[in-house]
């Protein structure tokens, strides 16, 4: 028969499985949040209030720069309101070149160049040399971004947290630099509206604690 066993240890092995539990359930949070920076269609998304320069050659008149409205719009000579929220550069290139060219140009040569990126931004904050907002250019990864920022100040620690809304909630996921760099850990691709906190050495206790009350990193499994 085996002994009884006492209370106290009883106690200690559920406050272990506890605490194990909830790293596996931050592990798998940081988890889903990489499982996006795999290799895809990488070309930026564009969105509104962005600004395209939009040529076509030997053809002055239809050369223009402008804005995409809030519904996703531009408005261009001969075809009117065309869609382009959501869409790449490489995309509207080849819409305008079918509708320009069905009715009034013989094979035109379309060219789209998005001139300020405006729709999709991230914030970088906390110990990092230039914090501020940023537009995204395509893909970027969470290293990227505290580069953007011109890296790390000297008061930094190796934590950083992304926050990111979905569907109305947030969510949060803590990320070490240093396993990112030395390759014990993937370097997560961001998305538009993300959050990017850098630590500071004394403040890294305060994020472990602020991560376990509110439990954000259970909603990256609606991402």
């Amino acid at each position: 028969m085996h002994a009884s066993t006492p209370l106290k240890p009883q106690l200690g092995r559920t406050n272990e499985q506890g605490s194990n539990k909830y790293r596996v359930s931050a592990r798998k949070a940081a988890q889903k949040l990489t499982s996006v920076s795999k290799p895809g269609s990488t070309a930026y998304k564009i969105g509104p209030q962005d600004v395209l320069d939009i040529s076509v050659f030997k053809v002055a008149e239809l050369s223009k720069t402008v804005q995409v409205s809030d519904t996703g719009t531009i408005n261009l000579p001969l075809v009117g309101e065309t869609p382009t929220a959501g869409k790449t550069a490489r995309e509207i290139e080849r819409d305008l070149t079918k509708k320009w060219g069905a009715k009034y140009l013989q094979s035109p040569q379309v060219t789209v160049f998005v001139k300020e990126y405006n729709s999709q931004r991230i914030t970088v904050e906390g110990a990092v040399k230039k914090p501020g907002v940023f537009p995204i250019k395509g893909r970027m990864t969470l290293l990227q971004a505290i580069a953007t920022a011109q890296g790390l100040d000297e008061t930094s620690s190796s934590t950083v947290i992304v926050f990111r809304e979905k569907q109305g909630k947030r969510a949060a996921a803590k990320f070490e630099i240093t396993d990112i760099r030395n390759g014990n850990a993937v370097d997560p691709k961001l998305k538009a509206g993300d959050v990017v906190i850098v630590g500071k050495s004394a403040m890294k206790a305060t994020f472990n604690t602020m991560l376990k009350v509110l439990r954000f990193t259970s909603v990256f499994a609606l991402l």
